[in-house]
């Protein structure tokens, strides 16, 4: 069942959110070659903690961390680890934050050092695939039309879309319906309603679509071994339209002040 939101939990989940994209600008504040993803992830709990909000993931079926980190050819779900992450990676950080009984999940994959140019192609290429699939969220459409569109970007450019795994809605829980596909057809799947909060959130790899599950039974990465990119945002249907929830502002704040 679809838990459809008053403004005012809309705004409770718009605070829980920015506490997300918050911690993510901390994020790109400390992210280096050289840094672990564990110290990433206590910098991120640490910060949440001070914001009076919860981390959302820590102990969220039975996941062991705040953060999670997947790096180059891993999709999603990746834990934090001592290993040092490298010049020339690219890092999803995904992170959650529970403030007031509501939640907040949020994306973004960093380009960390001397990036190539095709996988700073393929982040470019991913942003726009959320971008897209958000402005498709509005009243009107249907769930399918965001996917098509989302879908249609990615492999126009010749990329792989992950099937397996897909956006959500989101509230006082994590993970609500409806299921958000990256792909589908025009004029199909649930109707977009006055109130709908979900989370968008391409995975769009640089080979095939396909995955495979690690030996850790967390971290998803590309079957064929190549890159992948994941963005991700909190949209609230308002007045007909999408509203975008949480913001990379401080992500780019950030890495602005690095360059």
């Amino acid at each position: 069942m679809i838990i459809y939101k008053t403004k005012e939990e809309i705004e409770l989940l718009r605070e829980a959110a920015q506490v997300v994209s918050r911690t993510l600008g901390k994020i790109a504040e400390a992210i280096e070659p050289g840094i672990s993803s564990l110290e990433l992830d206590a910098i991120a709990e640490s910060y949440i903690r001070s914001q009076k909000a919860e981390p959302g993931f820590l102990g969220l079926y039975d996941f062991p961390n705040t953060l999670c980190v997947s790096i180059n050819d891993e999709v999603v779900h990746g834990y934090p680890r001592k290993a040092l992450i490298k010049d020339g990676d690219i890092v999803s950080i995904d992170c959650g934050a529970i403030l007031n009984g509501y939640y907040g999940d949020h994306a973004y994959t960093f380009a960390v050092g001397n990036v190539s140019e095709d996988k700073l192609k393929l982040l470019r290429v991913t942003r726009e695939c959320l971008e897209i699939g958000i402005s498709h969220t509005k009243v009107g459409n249907r769930l399918g039309d965001v996917g098509y569109h989302i879908q249609k970007h990615a492999e126009d450019h010749g990329y792989g879309v992950v099937r397996e795994l897909v956006g959500h809605g989101i509230g006082q829980t994590m993970h609500e319906e409806p299921q958000v596909p990256n792909y589908g057809r025009r004029g199909r799947g649930k109707k977009i309603k006055e109130g709908l909060t979900i989370a968008i959130e391409p995975m769009i790899n640089m080979g095939t679509g396909d995955i495979r599950y690690l030996s850790d039974n967390w971290t998803i990465a590309t079957a064929d071994g190549m890159p992948s990119a994941h963005f991700e945002h909190d949209v609230a249907v308002v007045d007909g339209l999408p509203v975008v929830l949480s913001t990379f502002k401080y992500v780019e704040e950030a890495l602005a002040k690095k360059k």
